[in-house]
């Protein structure tokens, strides 16, 4: 695996390195050890699929609070998204800033979100699978998100002809406080 580290402080995009033969293709996707030397959290407790029939489809921004902020990693298994990270870390050198990346099911990036970031995505078409792996499990009452469009931010997103549930809608602006 090929670990690139983004303008954020701990976040990645991780590429795979494809061995190819006669008979296609072959890569490791995920290594515990691999991401230990690299400073990652290489703890997997869930796993869960977005599927998103439409494209412009946003889901985000969202994160769970201590103690159960959860390092993610993100791959998108089918389709092609807009994929955006921002770090909440009040001590870090990159507090409230932003990245994004595309990730799709042919160039099979993925983007490992540390603990304390926000993270969503937009899809850039139909039919769209995205894989999330959690260090953590999830904990309703620690799940916070802000909005997409939260002026603090100011995230530039491909399109904002968007599908977008009421509670991602409805989330209020972030408070640093």
């Amino acid at each position: 695996m090929i670990f690139k580290e983004t303008k954020l402080q701990g976040a990645y995009i991780i590429e795979p390195e494809m061995l190819i033969d006669e008979r296609g293709a072959f890569a490791r996707s995920f290594c515990s050890r691999d991401f230990e030397s690299h400073g990652l959290n290489g703890n997997i407790s869930q796993c869960s699929i977005s599927v998103n029939e439409r494209k412009n489809t946003l889901r985000g921004m969202h994160y769970q609070k201590n103690p159960y902020a959860e390092a993610k990693l993100v791959r998108c298994s089918r389709g092609v998204i807009y994929d955006v990270i921002v770090d909440l870390r009040y001590d870090s050198s990159t507090f409230k800033q932003w990245a994004s990346v595309e990730i799709s099911d042919e160039n099979r990036k993925m983007v490992y979100i540390p603990e304390g970031f926000a993270h969503g995505f937009q899809t850039l078409t139909d039919d769209t699978e995205v894989i999330y792996h959690m260090s953590q499990f999830y904990s309703p009452s620690h799940a916070d998100g802000f909005r997409w469009n939260d002026p603090s931010f100011k995230i530039k997103w491909p399109s904002e002809n968007l599908v977008i549930s009421l509670k991602d809608q409805n989330y209020p602006d972030f408070k640093s406080s």
